[in-house]
């Protein structure tokens, strides 16, 4: 199911299936509501939004998904944006009226920590979800520009669109100080293998994506193409712990019909370069046959498109050029 694109009137639900809106500056929420309701939309927040306890900065389980439901519930919410990511999302999934969501088909979009929910959800009910901006990535002052063209992209309209990278990127804590910001020359997505295939996508955060597996919320990524990408979180020893959360989505036994990957952009204190992103994937025997595409703009860093999970992507990766084609 893919549900309808937004349109001036409509109404956006911004809930914290993970960390609470009580992590959000004044500033910050403001930027990203005004620019949001520049869009035409209404917005408009969930019961729960701002309840936090002392140790994670999140609702209980039970009140985060009451919102999502909700929302879901709601006749007159045309989407539902996410707060912000965290750790914890995993906890409310048992608590999701998947029925009530199958009946009750509209645009969910989050990344990071919510990519349990929107895989969740696009495995337990076929609706096809986003991995894309949070209700708190609106509130960036500077360098939002790519990232709000492909939402409206996304979200707006109903033709397949084309991939195309950023000029500028940056890994810098900007919602602590929104005037100091530091951009780089984007040097755009490069082959690691190439190829040409056409599919459905899975896939978000890859260490995230992975709690889901060996239970009834992981979707089948068979003949999938999957777009991968992890946080700094780990630091120093990023390629490692990414070679081994890959490795075990490899092990799947669906894995073997999986037609292609596309790896998201590293924050900077992974110190990953082409070399070493080059190096992993050739040492896997199971893509040796597959095209898989790095330095594309979704990830950790900004700016960053929204794809669909459970949309269609159509990839070309020959000859030293690249073209991604997403619709969904």
């Amino acid at each position: 199911m893919i549900p309808n694109k937004l349109k001036p009137g409509d109404e956006v639900r911004v809930i914290a299936p993970s960390r609470s809106m009580k992590i959000l500056g004044e500033d910050c929420k403001k930027i990203a509501t005004e620019r949001l309701e520049s869009l035409g939309l209404k917005v408009t927040f969930g019961k729960y939004v701002m309840e936090a306890d002392d140790d994670y900065l999140i609702a209980s389980a039970e009140h985060r998904a009451e919102d999502l439901n909700e929302a879901f519930r709601d006749k007159n919410v045309k989407a539902i944006l996410t707060v912000i990511g965290g750790f914890n999302s995993n906890q409310i999934l048992k608590y999701i009226d998947y029925e009530m969501i199958k009946n009750n088909p509209k645009i969910f979009c989050g990344f990071s920590d919510i990519t349990v929910l929107s895989n969740a959800i696009h495995a337990k009910t076929g609706l096809v979800t986003y991995s894309g901006p949070h209700y708190s990535s609106f509130g960036m002052l500077k360098g939002f520009e790519y990232e709000f063209e492909y939402f409206k992209k996304m979200f707006f309209n109903e033709e397949e669109f084309e991939v195309i990278s950023s000029e500028k990127w940056s890994d810098d804590a900007w919602f602590i100080d929104q005037e100091k910001r530091e951009f780089f020359d984007n040097e755009g997505m490069y082959i690691i293998n190439e190829g040409e295939v056409e599919g459905d996508i899975v896939g978000g955060n890859l260490c995230t994506l992975n709690l889901l597996q060996g239970t009834e919320y992981m979707p089948n990524i068979e003949n999938k193409i999957l777009f991968l990408e992890d946080d700094g979180e780990a630091g120093e020893i990023f390629l490692m712990n990414f070679d081994r959360d890959l490795q075990s989505l490899i092990l799947m036994p669906e894995f073997k019909n999986v037609k292609g990957i596309v790896l998201g952009r590293n924050q900077k204190n992974c110190n990953m370069t082409k070399d070493k992103w080059t190096k992993l994937i050739k040492t896997k025997p199971e893509l040796k046959s597959i095209p898989v595409i790095a330095g594309a703009d979704f990830g950790h860093t900004t700016p960053i498109f929204a794809f669909p999970i459970g949309g269609n992507a159509k990839i070309s990766a020959k000859n030293g050029k690249i073209k991604i084609l997403i619709k969904g």
